[in-house]
């Protein structure tokens, strides 16, 4: 099997930025079923570029694409393509084809592409890998999904901890089975229970004579296999880790979490929480047009059911609106600004929560402060709605309700975007998803309350 992640040339540079000459031509081969071809563009590419180059064409020729060069992709192909496209992709590799890819991967990344699989497949995978392999990935697939034990590798690299630094050395020079990238030599005890690790490159510097249990770095924390992998990403960024040792309920070591895995999830988590501020789920540009349609769709009725009740607000203030008109055309000043308003200290809420560092010790300052960054913002454009108001409408009347609500409405969206969120986490509710309906529904409501009311009992 060819190794497309190997190249045995450097490849032109517009290749590696798959600029549509390059997607052309690769396409161009596809047409013409031109196999010798197609595997010399792919051939010098790194697998997340062959992984993109696949979610960037249709469905029709990515299926052309595989039908000519499945047997020849690498297995890390597969692991870099986007989850939502995984299932599709797989459906066009015989079992055996897609066993043989995925032999050669780290027990974390086939544990990856086999959650996405069906059992049919998953069973012909199993089978392909070797018994210890395969001992390995069922005992990973046993613990909860998102957890620490499905992110680990089983590959480790470990010492006893009254070993120096030369016997180190010489078993990791005898050893043929150590795996293609580590960080640090694991220390245990005679259980089996990590104590400690040690950097390769304090490993190499230092004489053979060093006592291992001399050279432990400082950094050195466990992991409990149930832990959610959101809260190990935190760790790894949090305590700057390059790899932590995996433990299970008896402390006992089953793996170990590298910096990439973990930086993975981190980024994920926060394309997960952009997208559902957004009210679009986990969708990405792969889905189909069925499964992009039903992920939005529960969001967009909620925002009916709010934008209704906000509408109820303004048919109270009818008679109002009936005498001075020019009231329906500044409503939605003070109703968009709110919403803005709300929506940035929404954002920085919901990151902070994501990032822990929003606490039940420092809530209430945040919330004061947010409160008060709105109440200053809106004194600001108060003054600037007040100077229109007169100007352009010749009514100081009509310029200090606008100025009223300005301040009220941007008060009350600082103080909701920090409110809502955080109550919705202490109930168990995910901020990111639920926040912005209902923020942008208090300050809607609000400013539209405070603008009518305002104007119906200073101009009328």
């Amino acid at each position: 099997m060819t190794d497309l992640q190997n190249p045995t040339e450097a490849p032109e540079e517009d290749a590696y930025e798959l600029s549509p000459s390059f997607v052309k031509r690769v396409l161009e081969a596809v047409y013409a079923q031109n196999t010798e071809t197609l595997i010399e563009l792919l051939d010098p590419l790194h697998p997340a570029d062959i992984a993109d180059l696949l979610e960037q064409i249709d469905s029709g020729d990515r299926r052309d694409l595989l039908s000519l060069c499945a047997e020849e992709l690498d297995g890390d192909v597969l692991s870099e393509l986007d989850e939502g496209l995984r299932e599709e992709v797989f459906g066009y590799f015989a079992p055996e084809t897609l066993a043989e890819a995925v032999r050669d991967l780290d027990s974390d990344d086939v544990v990856d592409l086999l959650e996405d699989l069906e059992k049919p497949q998953q069973d012909a995978i199993l089978e392909a890998l070797d018994d210890m392999d395969r001992v390995a990935v069922q005992n990973s697939l046993s613990y909860p999904e998102e957890s620490a034990g499905r992110l680990m590798q089983r590959e480790v690299v470990i010492a006893p901890m009254h070993w120096n630094v030369g016997e180190a050395i010489d078993f990791l020079r005898k050893d043929e089975e150590l795996p293609e990238q580590f960080y640090h030599m694991i220390l245990i005890d005679p259980m089996m229970r990590p104590t400690g690790y040690v950097t390769l490159g304090k490993l190499l510097g230092a004489p053979r004579s060093t006592r291992l249990a001399d050279l432990q770095e400082e950094s050195f924390r466990t992991i409990p296999a149930t832990q959610p992998e959101a809260d190990v990403a935190y760790a790894f960024n949090q305590y700057h880790l390059i790899s932590a040792p995996v433990v299970d309920d008896s402390g006992r070591l089953v793996g170990v979490i590298t910096i990439d895995d973990a930086m993975n999830v981190l980024d994920e988590e926060h394309e997960e929480d952009i997208m559902r501020l957004a009210g679009v789920g986990e969708g990405s540009l792969s889905d189909r047009l069925w499964e992009t349609a039903k992920q939005r769709f529960p969001w967009l009725a909620v925002n009916l059911f709010t934008a209704i009740l906000a509408s109820r607000v303004i048919v109270q203030f009818e008679a109002t609106i009936s005498q001075l008109v020019v009231l329906a055309a500044l409503m939605p000043i003070v109703a968009s600004m709110g919403g803005n308003a709300g929506t940035q200290s929404l954002t920085v809420t919901v990151r902070a929560l994501a990032t822990k560092d929003l606490t039940a010790r420092n809530t209430w300052r945040i919330v004061r402060r947010e409160s008060f960054v709105g109440l200053l913002n809106g004194l600001l454009f108060a003054s600037v709605l007040g100077v229109i108001g007169l100007l352009w409408y010749g009514s100081a009347g009509l310029g200090m309700v606008l100025a009223a609500a300005m301040i009220i409405n941007l008060f009350v969206a600082g103080l909701v975007g920090v409110v809502v969120p955080v109550v919705l986490d202490k109930v168990g509710v995910d901020p990111a998803l639920a926040s912005g309906t209902f923020v942008t529904t208090m300050t809607d409501v609000t400013g539209f309350f405070a603008f009518l009311g305002l104007a119906t009992l200073v101009l009328l």
